[in-house]
């Protein structure tokens, strides 16, 4: 594993050379306010890329443990955005206290001790169950049902869709389990990536203006179609053929499209461009891992069905 990683970290550190060049040169022949803002928005991004990839890629080398709480951390992180955007009432903060503090470490504890069995089922099921039955102690019924639900969704997206990433150490498909965290990271960053960079360079054709303002067709055609040439060449990372990885790599990249779409409506309901502003050029925590949250889900049980004993 730590050969075939660090060909790739190598890779992307390469990559990330590269485009910090490129805005460096970019910047000194900027002139145009529109152009400068632009370059300057990328040149951000870059400098955030440096830091992620050092965390992540730190995590990795660190090992199993090291990897599940980052991953509890970023969970932490992007369910604390989701409340400081949605509204609450008092009668929330019981059911949100058990949340923060009870539900979400317990079902990294179950992760990191490789309870499937319960790790599977804990948020769906007892905390489906639970946290609504301990909002009714406090007798606030006043928008009961919509404030159950931001409830329980926040913690389905945040925690138990974004843990599906670091459970793909759970799995044993004769591969190194961390390079297909590294792998599905990969497909779906780069996913967002191109169709950034195929948007800026081409892009004509506004996707959904009410929703995602600054995505467009070709944006989303080149990029996804950049991304799952990217992943079927990485196959070597995991235990998929060629043809096996163009294909999953398709479900990635348009799971994670929509995992993005569907956050960004949410934002949109809630009057926000941003879920926060912790990371530099991106927003918040959630902003960057909106993809994972529908993505991880699919390609770890894609994985765990048809790829592991």
């Amino acid at each position: 594993m730590t050969s075939l990683f660090s060909i790739v970290l190598a890779a992307i550190l390469g990559l990330l050379a590269v485009a910090s060049a490129i805005g460096f040169i970019l910047q000194r022949r900027a002139t145009e306010p529109g152009s400068v803002a632009t370059v300057q928005n990328l040149n951000a991004r870059i400098r955030s890329w440096w830091l992620m990839v050092a965390i992540f890629g730190g995590a990795i080398l660190l090992g199993d443990a090291a990897v599940v709480i980052l991953f509890a951390f970023l969970s932490f992180m992007a369910l604390r955005e989701f409340w400081t955007l949605t509204p609450s009432r008092r009668g929330d903060h019981q059911a949100l206290f058990l949340s923060f503090f009870v539900v979400l470490p317990l079902h990294y504890v179950l992760l990191g001790t490789l309870w499937y069995g319960l790790f599977a089922i804990f948020i769906p099921v007892y905390a489906f169950l639970i946290l609504p039955a301990v909002a009714t102690l406090t007798g606030d019924v006043n928008e009961f049902l919509a404030r159950t639900a931001r409830v329980q969704w926040g913690l389905m997206l945040t925690v138990y869709s974004i843990s599906h990433a670091p459970a793909l150490l759970m799995l044993e498909t004769g591969t190194p389990s961390a390079l297909l965290l590294v792998y599905l990271v990969i497909v779906v960053q780069l996913s967002d990536v191109f169709q950034y960079v195929w948007g800026k360079l081409l892009g004509k054709h506004r996707f959904s203006p009410n929703i995602s303002p600054s995505k467009t067709l070709e944006g989303l055609i080149g990029g996804g179609a950049s991304a799952i040439l990217v992943g079927t060449l990485l196959y070597r990372l995991t235990p998929f053929s060629s043809l096996q990885a163009a294909a999953i790599s398709t479900v990635i990249v348009v799971a994670g499209f929509f995992g993005g779409f569907v956050l960004s409506a949410i934002k949109r309901d809630l009057n926000a461009k941003d879920w926060g502003y912790v990371i530099e050029g991106h927003g918040g925590v959630l902003d960057r891992l909106d993809s994972i949250t529908f993505a991880a889900p699919l390609f770890f049980h894609i994985v765990r069905y048809w790829f592991t004993a």
